[in-house]
């Protein structure tokens, strides 16, 4: 505004006539009042002596004062820059209460993906680069000693955790960590190195990361924290009720801090839940047992816990946990239960039904998936209800037992979730990308040919030396979640761990796998199998176009041999 006011007087100055001798001096005399209120403008002095019949003498004089003084300032006179208070920083574990709030992370955001800080993970790419060096170690040492080398050179990180001051480097660390335990703890010996080299300084690390670690610890690391915890539970197997004991309280506070940010809310709750399902047991006492994680997940799962809105993302979270732990318990406590016999104690898939109706009117496609695979398991343990070893099981007969919900309190409200699953499953708009509904569709196909054609499900995994297949939600609930947790490890543990072999009932080939050679003779695609194949499919291709162009010839009789 200053400069404006100094340049529009300026011109009224030189463009004034030679004869208004009066008004010419005024105007004079104003401008040098104005710009004598800037300091260090000696040639302001040679302009007081300035006449009016001198005027275009000063002309380019005149013009860069004004200049001058339209793009400058007094650092006096400038006006500080206000600093916006930083997000995403962590006093204490006093945030339970709502009232700070961490920074949110993307809602895709994955331990998979590279650190939030690039350039602070630099240090740490010499794990990463290993991978690439395998070929040239075979000559000198065996493939499992070089994983072993490898778990243990990134396990030595965690004793350094403590002492590290900076959270982008504690991150890259845990992205590292979780790494080398999802893929290098193979077998029994990943497990007893992760014991013995490891666990006890990591652990520590994480607890102290939870707790905002030097008082900066951000979102990313803490939720880097919980994967890696989640992953270590799937290698420390079944029967570790101490690991339960020593975590079970400091996930909970996490989950209950509303102020966390919701990654890593998600991330603790689901963490919880693996831990009691891998490590946990039926001795734990009544309020740390698998029971009070489920009383847990129902809470966060309702649309408003602890006064405050749930995120979609923190509902689908616990409706998966809440449905992995259910399928450690028998079918009537989740699905027994009628409004006819008081005797039969209700079971917690029965309360949960208005709930999970209500989510599957959600807009959001994560959470209605969550939920129709809670209907959908609750459906099955239903069935399963009313059926015996010795009778059969056509869909027909399932239909009509005693494990329908026909006559029951719950008759109207599962047809109106039948309804509203068949309309998902043809769902179709402009308000969802074409990737979005054609998942969507897939989905809930499934869920409705259980939920209303009362089909069992059907799945096969394939995976070296071995196969799974499964055919119930219960194992296929099981599955998605552990494939969720060990992500690119998934393979290598489903092979090598044995708490996995017995949980999904694992049939492992006697064969060994093949060598580097017998891959390049028979699945390359310079083998002789795949010339064959080759061969086999222009030939196919050939006599197909051949059968198109039949109409063109005189007689069918040459088309013989051309077949």
């Amino acid at each position: 505004m200053d400069g404006c006011l100094v340049v529009m007087m300026f011109v009224s100055y030189c463009t004034m006539p030679p004869y208004s001798y009066s008004y010419h001096t005024l105007h004079h005399a104003l401008l040098i009042n104005y710009l004598s209120s800037f300091n260090n403008w000696t040639s302001l002095l040679q302009l007081q002596h300035t006449t009016p019949t001198t005027i275009n003498c000063h002309y380019f004089h005149f013009q860069y004062v004004v200049i001058m003084v339209s793009h400058g300032r007094q650092k006096k006179d400038a006006v500080p820059k206000q600093r916006k208070p930083k997000k995403g920083k962590n006093n204490d574990d006093n945030d339970v209460d709502g009232e700070v709030h961490d920074m949110e992370l993307p809602d895709d955001f994955s331990i998979a993906g590279g650190s939030s800080v690039y350039s602070e993970a630099n240090s740490f790419n010499d794990f990463e680069e290993g991978d690439q060096d395998d070929e040239n170690h075979d000559d000198e040492i065996s493939r499992s000693e070089v994983r072993r080398s490898k778990l243990q050179d990134s396990l030595s990180l965690a004793s350094t955790l403590s002492s590290e001051k900076r959270s982008a480097k504690r991150e890259a660390a845990y992205k590292v960590i979780f790494r080398s335990v999802t893929q290098y703890a193979d077998g029994n010996e990943g497990r007893e190195i992760l014991e013995s080299n490891g666990w006890e300084s990591l652990s520590e690390a994480c607890m102290s990361s939870l707790r905002g670690g030097s008082g900066n610890a951000t979102p990313a690391e803490q939720y880097a924290a919980c994967r890696v915890l989640e992953a270590c539970c799937v290698v420390l197997g079944e029967d570790r009720d101490d690991v339960v004991e020593n975590w079970n309280d400091p996930l909970k506070k996490v989950v209950n801090a509303t102020g966390r940010a919701t990654q890593v809310r998600c991330a603790a709750l689901r963490c919880l839940a693996m831990m009691h399902f891998i490590c946990g047991t039926d001795c734990l006492e009544n309020g740390r047992d698998c029971s009070a994680v489920m009383d847990l997940c129902e809470k966060i799962g309702a649309e408003k816990f602890r006064g405050e809105k749930v995120s979609p993302l923190l509902r689908s979270a616990a409706l998966d946990s809440w449905a992995l732990l259910a399928t450690t318990f028998h079918d009537a406590r989740i699905a027994a239960g009628d409004a006819e016999d008081d005797a039969m104690s209700q079971g917690r898939g029965l309360t949960l039904l208005p709930l999970l109706a209500s989510c599957l009117e959600s807009p959001d496609v994560g959470l209605r998936s969550s939920a129709g695979e809670c209907v959908a398991y609750i459906h099955e343990c239903r069935l399963n209800l009313g059926l015996n070893q010795d009778e059969a099981e056509n869909v027909t007969e399932r239909r009509f037992r005693r494990g329908s919900w026909d006559g029951t309190e719950w008759e109207v409200l599962m047809d109106e979730v039948k309804q509203r699953i068949g309309e998902l499953s043809v769902e179709s708009g402009h308000h969802m990308s074409r990737k979005t509904k054609k998942e969507q569709r897939a989905t809930f196909r499934d869920y409705m040919a259980t939920i209303v054609d009362d089909e069992s499900p059907t799945e096969e995994v394939n995976f070296r030396r071995g196969k799974l297949k499964l055919t119930s939600w219960k194992e296929i609930i099981q599955l998605n979640f552990v494939r969720h947790c060990l992500q690119g490890g998934f393979q290598v543990q489903l092979m090598t761990n044995e708490t996995l072999h017995d949980i999904f009932g694992a049939v492992l080939s006697s064969s060994g796998g093949m060598s580097q050679v017998e891959k390049r003779l028979f699945m390359s695609k310079q083998s002789g199998a795949s010339k064959a194949a080759d061969k086999a499919m222009t030939k196919q291709r050939r006599t197909r176009t051949n059968v198109k162009n039949h109409f063109l010839t005189a007689d069918g009789d040459d088309m013989q041999g051309l077949l």
